[in-house]
């Protein structure tokens, strides 16, 4: 019985890689920098390009920014969260499909991903529809109100890109393929800022110029990607459109809700937390030192998720081909660089402190709130230069589930009380949300690390060959896909 790899996936008991520990290193290093590079610099100019475009409306109006600041924030997070989720399990799918030697199942599991994101996009688009509605029912002014409502139609064409860019880059990523995706992201970039200038300013298209830009950029990356994929630069993995990606898509979106479930808690944690800040005596100094000190801890969280993708790819790889030992040694060298990474923006976050606020602010009070967080802020980059890595080796072994139970308990039932109950009840204010945030992530890292020591990695192996057989389609010598069923 043709099962599809080779009557059944046989764990392969290969030995430690030859060579000392410093080469062994050393390698695994290489393979793990050649997926998070291209990463990072795809994370950080897709970032950059929404950062452009809020600096373009903030010189158009205060209403504007404010509008766009409010889309950007709730809105285009709250998707971005779902379908950053939701794809994760293309990432689990693909990653072990490949290490499996399964390439051509790879472009079905995308298909299945389009399939799945799309629906679920569409499903939400009533928010950015109705946005002007929904902002005055949580009684934002009128003005604003109507500004946001405006922009959120401008950037439904904008968050469509998200169903095929997040999809197509953890399947390129997966193959080790994905050196193309950070250089259209930085053409991307590259474009964005003239043809930003161009519309808003030169062509005096205003916001709509400002907002037009941001779409015609972003799906410029998509096209590219299209081209790669569909141009024959992926002829194991991409075999045309196919039916098949119709079928036993209720195992995929059933780990697809596991996966965004996941991300989702973790994303919007943050934002919760802003809330918070949001009702303190002195809201406008909390909001603005809030997130003055989350906008650093981002950038920073650009370089961990280019990890995140490191770690997913290499655990499902080594899993596709049944290599346990392996698959310990890569979470070893993953946490011990991504750990060293963490430690140097500690030391920088102490060393700058104050500084860091008069990048962003003139203003005294904001600085000095922003200095008393610094120490903090310090603990929290450390933190997430480990949970990140620690949760794409779930996602690689396709344990999205167990990891979105421990995300909530973490993150809502021991950080979120605990920094409004050390906000509000004692003269910590905003410094106690921050604290009451460290403590879930906290919470969150030793969890993790104590559920991937006590993972049966064998175990996995053998899930890993059950979901791949389960899924399995066969092909034969003329490129064509053919059911097991038929």
């Amino acid at each position: 019985m043709d099962d599809g790899i080779n009557t059944k996936l046989i764990r392969r008991e290969e030995e430690e890689p030859e060579g000392d520990l410093k080469e062994r290193i050393w390698v695994e290093s290489k393979k793990i920098w050649r997926v998070a590079a291209p990463g990072i610099i795809a994370r950080v100019s897709s970032f950059g390009t929404l950062v452009v475009t809020q600096s373009f409306i903030g010189h158009i109006g205060a209403t504007e920014l404010a509008g766009y600041a409010l889309v950007q924030t709730l809105s285009v997070r709250l998707l971005n969260g779902i379908l950053l989720g939701m794809s994760s399990a293309t990432e689990t799918l693909c990653g072990q499909s490949f290490g499996a030697g399964q390439h051509h199942m790879m472009g079905i599991y995308l298909q299945r991903s389009w399939i799945i994101d799309l629906v679920t996009l569409t499903v939400f688009i009533p928010i950015f529809i109705f946005a002007t509605q929904i902002f005055r029912f949580l009684g934002e002014d009128e003005a604003i109100a109507k500004s946001g409502g405006y922009i959120s139609l401008w950037f439904i064409p904008f968050i469509y890109n998200f169903v095929f860019s997040l999809t197509l880059q953890m399947f390129l990523q997966a193959q080790l393929k994905n050196m193309v995706v950070a250089y259209l992201s930085a053409l991307q970039f590259a474009i964005h800022l003239p043809l930003s200038y161009l519309l808003t300013f030169k062509l005096n298209m205003g916001l709509a110029g400002a907002m037009l830009s941001l779409s015609v950029s972003s799906w410029l990356v998509v096209i590219g990607e299209f081209i790669y994929v569909f141009g024959g630069w992926c002829p194991l993995s991409w075999k045309g459109f196919t039916v098949l990606a119709f079928k036993d898509l209720y195992p995929v979106v059933k780990l697809s809700l596991n996966s965004g479930v996941m991300v989702c808690l973790e994303l919007w944690y943050n934002a919760v937390l802003v809330l918070l800040a949001g009702y303190m005596a002195n809201a406008e100094v909390a909001i603005s030192a809030f997130s003055i000190c989350l906008n650093v801890q981002g950038w920073e969280f650009m370089i961990s998720l280019g990890f995140l993708g490191a770690s997913v790819v290499r655990v499902a790889n080594e899993l596709g081909r049944g290599n346990t030992k392996a698959v310990k040694f890569s979470i070893k060298v993953l946490l011990g660089t991504s750990v060293t990474i963490g430690l140097f923006f500690f030391v920088l976050c102490l060393a700058l402190g104050r500084k860091l606020a008069y990048v962003f602010t003139d203003d005294e009070k904001v600085a000095d709130t922003v200095t008393d967080l610094s120490f903090l802020l310090s603990f929290s980059v450390l933190l997430n230069s480990i949970c990140p890595v620690l949760s794409g080796v779930a996602v690689g072994a396709g344990m999205q589930g167990a990891v979105a139970v421990v995300n909530l308990v973490c993150f809502y039932v021991i950080g979120v009380p605990l920094g409004a109950l050390l906000g509000y009840l004692t003269n910590l204010q905003v410094k106690g949300i921050w604290i009451g945030m460290i403590c879930g992530v906290f919470a969150q890292t030793i969890t993790l690390v104590y559920f991937t020591w006590k993972t049966d990695w064998d175990d996995q192996v053998k899930k890993a060959s059950e979901r791949l057989n389960k899924f399995y389609v066969r092909s034969n010598e003329d490129g064509e896909q053919i059911s097991n069923e038929s």
